[in-house]
């Protein structure tokens, strides 16, 4: 049995798309639709090393469980309340001797818990997990074959003291299981590559003396725009930086569906995202795309040895051929000026860094949806390397610009959220100082990047860096 509404939404018949939620009042752009702790999560196989296995923090060096040796965790305090929810898979992965991929421990995760507390843990759950979509009829013969795998390698997992299961519902779990966690209310809401919400995974209160604040992992889903009564909500299964016809692809590969939305049907922004200028000729436009791909290769090749000026290199060159042909909104362009920047921000050439992000947040600014959480980080990233340039106006400005969107897609609460406006109360200070003496102003970052005192008239003045 279950819940069809859950003010202020409630489930509905969406056509093609199956069952889809909207809303039973209105919304504001950052009003909270909903929010939903995980069902069951665990961490990807490739941040397992980096991220607490409770709160999903990364860390730098994490605290090892003795007994498995596999999940990792902040301190005592999130290991001690993760301790529930991994007590079994701790003596599974002993039992076996490895962990196996995050596709089998949520899905052992998933039983566990729906052992536990029958498949429904609140009242405002809209859904249970055998009414939920799996898509295994949509599935490709390859990726029916992977399935395969996992299903037997969850029964080498689990536990022959559990209670058992069945293949084909292992499955179903499996194939509703897409990601790093399940949220069965958010499994409502379908895909638009143009949405009005935004998802955000929200870590729980670090601060809080009740561990289960301390651990609790949820999601909230917040409104991007004006959302009308009765309106369908909407996230984005993908980023939107893609062309229509790949969009498309990505979504039928990974959630095995067409999309139809507005901006796939007119591929909207996709000449944007190609854009070349005026009277480049085809072959010259054809030649610059070819070695753009391959440029973009090595780039990653250089980066993932993190021979870093290499990397450096190849981007400046391949800017070199790009900016004669593509505008500022070419895909392929802003790849390049977003890993340089990043590279240079690492190696703290903060001016060459900044030069890149402003062009790149301009070409994001007309791609992405003005409320775009992507877009937001984009603008905070280059507000922050344009106030280790000491270029504190523009810094300003752009965390200024950044806070706005923040508020919208992540809420005052989220700690991102709060380190940016702690961020933007320092730069006003800074801009305040720096309009009523520049000199000053100039005088006084300089001895706090170098550790050197600092002269007023002709008096030492005591400075001391933070960090």
């Amino acid at each position: 049995m279950t819940v069809d509404k859950m003010d202020p939404v409630e489930v509905f018949a969406a056509g093609e798309k199956g069952r889809g939620l909207r809303l039973t009042k209105g919304m504001s752009a950052g009003d909270v639709v909903f929010a939903e702790a995980s069902f069951a999560a665990v961490v990807f196989d490739s941040l397992s090393l980096q991220v607490c296995h409770s709160c999903f923090r990364r860390q730098s060096n994490p605290h090892r469980c003795a007994q498995c040796k596999f999940a990792h965790y902040c301190n005592r305090t999130c290991q001690r309340a993760a301790w529930d929810e991994h007590k079994q898979e701790c003596s599974s992965i002993r039992k076996i001797g490895k962990a196996p991929n995050e596709n089998v421990r949520l899905a052992a995760r998933i039983m566990w818990r729906i052992h536990k507390n029958t498949g429904l843990v609140s009242d405002s759950q809209l859904t249970t997990l055998d009414l939920l979509e799996d898509h295994l009829s949509q599935m490709s013969p390859e990726d029916l074959k992977e399935l395969r795998v996992d299903v037997q390698n969850f029964f080498q997992y689990w536990p022959k003291k559990s209670k058992p299961v069945g293949e084909d519902y292992v499955a179903h779990i499996i194939g509703v299981a897409v990601g790093v966690g399940l949220f069965p209310n958010l499994c409502l809401v379908n895909h638009d590559c143009w949405p009005n919400c935004s998802v955000i995974l929200n870590h729980g209160d670090q601060t809080a003396l009740d561990t289960t604040f301390h651990s609790e992992r949820r999601i909230e889903l917040r409104a991007l725009e004006k959302i009308s009564e009765g309106e369908e909500l909407s996230v984005s299964y993908v980023d939107f930086l893609h062309v229509s016809k790949e969009r498309q692809r990505l979504l039928k590969q990974q959630y095995h569906f067409d999309c139809k939305c507005e901006h796939c049907t007119h591929a909207d922004k996709d000449q944007l995202m190609t854009a070349v200028k005026d009277k480049s000729p085809a072959d010259v436009v054809k030649q610059v795309t070819d070695l753009s791909l391959q440029a973009l290769t090595k780039i990653e090749e250089a980066r993932t040895e993190r021979n870093f000026h290499e990397v450096i290199k190849l981007c400046q060159e391949c800017l070199e051929k790009q900016e004669s042909v593509f505008e500022d909104t070419h895909l392929l362009l802003l790849r390049v000026l977003s890993t340089a920047s990043e590279v240079l921000s690492f190696l703290q050439n903060f001016h060459q860094a900044a030069g890149y992000l402003l062009r790149m947040v301009d070409g994001y600014s007309k791609l992405y949806h003005h409320n775009n959480a992507q877009l937001g980080m984009a603008i905070m990233r280059a507000g922050v390397t344009h106030w280790h340039a000491g270029l504190i106006e523009v810094a300003h400005g752009l965390i200024c610009r950044a806070f706005a969107i923040l508020m919208i897609t992540h809420g005052p609460h989220h700690p991102i959220t709060k380190d940016l406006e702690a961020m933007r109360t320092q730069t006003e200070l800074e801009l305040r100082l720096f309009k009523q003496n520049k000199q000053v102003y100039d005088n006084m970052r300089e001895a706090v990047l170098s550790k050197k005192p600092l002269m007023l008239a002709g008096e030492q003045v005591p400075i001391k860096a933070t960090s």
